[in-house]
């Protein structure tokens, strides 16, 4: 159906950087090898692991800066992958950043992935996570009244998923909620979710990627709206919200329109469109896109910690 140029600094990148089409004849061999080094890593922060339940096992990292005394805000973060792979390492290098920026708390969740375990076993390992930090905060340094969350792609989806069960059940206060290019719409309608040649994450990817999570509620029009905050009726009552995404990611239309409904339902949202960043323009270290778009971010969180203090 078309494509969208991409940002004049990517587009000689594109081939460094090469992705298949997820299917399950390739997905063990994403999930054993991974698609990037992991980076290095600062000594500003010490990472401890923390199990939260042994059936099913769930567990989480969390990140505290050094020099710093509690108790302090926190950050709940949940990785991408398609909801199929990933791991907790991959909120490593934000959180080393921010932890230390911030004087913040870091927890990152370890959930189980599909389609082993679909909806709603992974969000529910995030919700145990998320309650998880908030009990045992004053073991932690935590305080428990400023808590917020955040996700990237199918993390991202998860984190929306994760802001409307928190609260529809009470019990952990959120006070924001940063998705980064979330994938929530799994009816594939979109204009963009139906570009060809979409770098990082295809058409064949995100079908895949839904089919597995989603299993036998796959096309159902009855979806409960945790399993796809686009699919949501309310979005009233919901923590403030950061919605980013590039303009050449299959997830731009649903999520520009997530944010238009959010803001909508009186719902504080600040929405950033970025022309020709493809998913995941945060591999493309050196970009001035890149930067910006992690910059950005990085602005917001300051003013979220801040208007919590």
């Amino acid at each position: 159906m078309g494509t969208v140029p991409l940002h004049h600094e990517v587009e000689p990148l594109a081939e460094l950087v090469p992705v298949p089409d997820l299917t399950h004849e390739v997905l063990p061999t994403l999930r054993e090898g991974g698609l990037f080094e992991p980076p290095e890593l600062s000594d500003r922060v010490i990472r401890t692991e923390h199990v939260v339940s042994h059936d099913p096992h769930v567990f989480v990292r969390v990140h505290r800066p050094v020099g710093f005394d509690g108790p302090l805000p926190c950050l709940y973060s949940i990785h991408g992958g398609g909801y199929v792979i990933g791991s907790l390492d991959q909120d490593d290098a934000k959180l080393d950043v921010w932890c230390a920026k911030f004087g913040i708390v870091g927890v990152s969740v370890e959930y189980r992935l599909a389609p082993e375990v679909p909806y709603p076993g992974p969000l529910d390992d995030c919700y145990a996570g998320l309650a998880w930090a908030h009990e045992n905060a004053d073991e932690l340094g935590i305080d428990r009244d400023k808590i917020g969350i955040t996700g990237v792609s199918a993390g991202g989806g998860l984190c929306a998923g994760l802001a409307l069960l928190a609260r529809d059940r009470g019990e952990v206060p959120v006070q924001f909620q940063l998705l980064d290019c979330p994938m929530i719409d799994p009816t594939q309608a979109t204009v963009s979710s139906q570009l060809d040649d979409l770098l990082m994450w295809s058409r064949v990817s995100n079908e895949f990627g839904w089919r597995s999570y989603l299993g036998d509620l796959y096309g159902r029009d009855d979806l409960p709206p945790y399993a796809a905050a686009a699919l949501a009726d309310d979005l009233t009552g919901l923590p403030e919200a950061y919605v980013c995404v590039g303009g050449a990611d299959g997830f731009r239309d649903e999520d520009v329109h997530y944010a238009m409904r959010l803001y909508g339902a009186g719902v504080p949202t600040e929405l950033h469109v970025y022309p020709g960043a493809p998913h995941g323009v945060g591999f493309f270290v050196g970009t001035e896109i890149a930067r910006r778009y992690h910059a950005d971010q990085t602005d917001w969180l300051g003013r979220q910690f801040a208007r919590l203090e």
